[in-house]
């Protein structure tokens, strides 16, 4: 590049510098600088339909990845229209950095063109807020964001960049000089020399921009002697069950080690979230059925990165004499709603690995504790088997599931959004690998499909990536086909489509006796996907499935993203699942 750095450039030579390779973006003129940047210095810019997509898409990078995801939206409702992704991303622990455009300073609170107090508005959602107000403060804040994102308990971060910071020195100046008028009176003589030494504050030292130095933060190391400790209680455990969640996979590159350690423990176990998958397919050790009752029996709890909130009944179904062993990077979702036998501070994942090697051979005595856990899922594995097979009006949901069980490839990525539909698949369909498997995570967010699904494919091109909709859920969704088909996306959307909002049907009528704004049609969402060139299949019967997810799976490796719109019955498979 000839010329001065401008403040975009600036932005992205420090995404480069922390292996940024991907900006997610709705484009807009308070950001144009920063997408200019990114690609002159080859980090992919990837334009989306929704401010949300964008930051779901950032969400499953750095989900994925470890590096922290990152996208960038317009002043004012460009960021307003991200804070539901943003704080989806805030729960689930996932590092992103969110950079936002703003007015230019001189203007600010003035009633310039989207205006609005954005750092009050996204404070309350992200780990930090940082506002840049000189042009030399854009690399250094943004470093510290990088580093805040991961740190601790990860998450997001808003880095607010106005946009007379990010266009070059000269266009800025010009701007100003226009904006005084032409200077004949004394008003407009002294706004010209306000500006003036206004737009010399903004670029006072801004000079060469330093060269970024990445130094990611260690992870919070688990207390040496509180494992040694846990092992202990461990030892003592005739009946021990681990449970493992998305927060042991912060460090996703330590992957394959987390699970090495699952195994030498040789503790049965529940793994959820972006832990799905982590032992593989079909481990022995792990379970997938009947969690609860496994809990109330056992005598010795492993909670690794997971809290006792709603998706664990709030710890209730925990005996009281039980010994509760939790290890959680925040001590706050160690200790919530119910107070551990133990609790370990630190890196999830890591604690995993240290009890591996502080503790001692398997404890004799536990065969009989694996085979009526094993017994148990096996029990309901063959009452699924047998309700699948149930005659169907159009296609069964298990039914549905088990075909994609069988279609999805080994390197098949799993993308679920969705309510009844999805939560049906979580009991079928078996996530193939470790980080094979992305959800919303505890804020239980509909619309996140298709920015994780384009995230999971520019990280993991090699492999398949299946979303599968709820139809109520693929309606946030649609749109983005047309980004799929502009950058060459070749997910594969399969949507459960049964005529409504049937998670939240199935109680209020029974509840309540009206099925008030739970309604749908079966629309065809095959037909809306053509509309932005990709590919749409209709399926109404189970005879059609088979060929249907085979025709599906051919046009994704030929490179073309595909919907199957699977008409599905509604059933009791999920009677009284209502969380609160």
């Amino acid at each position: 590049m000839t010329g001065p750095l401008h403040g975009g450039d600036r932005v992205a030579e420090v995404l480069q510098a922390h292996g940024v390779r991907f900006l997610f973006t709705l484009c807009g003129g308070h950001i144009s600088p920063i997408l200019t940047g990114a690609r002159r210095l080859g980090i992919r810019v990837v334009d989306v339909r929704d401010e949300a997509t964008a930051v779901f898409a950032a969400d499953a990078v750095a989900r994925l990845t470890g590096v922290p995801g990152v996208a960038a939206v317009t002043a004012g409702p460009g960021v307003t229209n991200a804070l539901t992704a943003v704080r989806n991303a805030r729960l689930a622990q996932s590092p992103l950095i969110l950079l936002g455009g703003a007015p230019p300073t001189a203007l600010r609170r003035r009633g310039a063109l989207q205006d609005i107090d954005q750092i009050a508005a996204v404070a309350p959602h992200v780990k930090r807020t940082f506002a840049v107000r000189r042009v030399r403060d854009l690399a250094p804040l943004l470093e510290r964001a990088m580093s805040v994102a991961r740190a601790g308990v990860p998450g997001p971060v808003f880095v607010e960049c106005p946009v007379d910071l990010l266009y070059p020195e000269t266009t800025v100046r010009e701007w100003y000089g226009a904006a005084s008028g032409a200077g004949r009176t004394l008003g407009e003589r002294l706004l010209a020399r306000y500006l003036r030494a206004h737009a010399a504050r903004l670029f006072a030292g801004a000079g060469a921009a330093p060269r970024p130095a990445p130094a990611p933060p260690a992870p919070p190391e688990p207390d040496r002697g509180r494992v040694a400790r846990a092992a202990a209680l461990l030892a003592r455990a005739e009946r021990p069950v681990l449970l493992v969640g998305s927060q042991a996979l912060a460090l996703p590159e330590q992957a394959p080690r987390i699970a090495e350690a699952i195994r030498g423990l040789g503790v049965p176990g529940y793994l959820s979230g972006m832990a799905r998958g982590l032992l593989g397919p079909d481990h022995p050790l792990q379970r997938r059925h009947q969690r609860r009752a496994a809990l109330r029996e056992a005598d010795c709890v492993i909670l690794a990165g997971v809290p006792c909130d709603f998706r664990l009944d709030y710890g209730r179904p925990i005996r009281r004499g039980a010994t509760l062993i939790a290890a959680n990077r925040s001590r706050r979702e160690a200790r919530l709603n119910r107070r551990p036998t133990l609790t370990i501070e630190g890196d999830a994942g890591l604690f995993l690995c240290r009890l591996a090697e502080a503790a001692p051979p398997e404890a004799p005595g536990r065969d009989a504790w694996a085979a009526r856990l094993r017994a148990r899922d096996l029990e309901r594995e063959a009452e699924i088997e047998r309700e699948a097979a149930a005659p169907a009006q159009f296609v069964h949901p298990l039914r549905l599931c088990r075909e994609i069980e069988r279609a999805a490839g080994e390197q098949a990525v799993l993308v679920a959004d969705g309510g009844d539909f999805v939560a049906t698949a979580s009991y079928v369909v078996r996530p193939r690998a470790p980080l094979s498997w992305l959800d919303p995570g505890v804020f239980g967010t509909l619309g996140v499909g298709a920015g994780f699904g384009l995230g999971a494919c520019l990280c993991r091109p090699e492999a398949e990536v299946w979303i599968l909709f709820g139809d109520g859920a693929a309606g946030f969704s649609l749109a983005e086909f047309d980004s799929f088909a502009r950058h060459g996306i070749p997910v594969i959307a399969v949507v459960g489509n049964d005529g409504g909002w049937t998670q939240i049907a199935r109680e209020q009528v029974k509840l309540l006796h009206d099925d008030v704004a739970t309604v749908l049609g079966r629309a065809a969402y095959h037909e809306v996907v053509r509309g932005f060139e990709a590919e749409g299949l209709l399926v109404r019967t189970a005879a059609e499935l088979g060929p249907a997810l085979a025709r599906a799976r051919a046009a994704a490796r030929e490179g073309r993203p595909v919907l199957v719109n699977v008409w599905i019955d509604r059933t009791g498979f999920r009677d009284g699942s209502l969380s609160m």
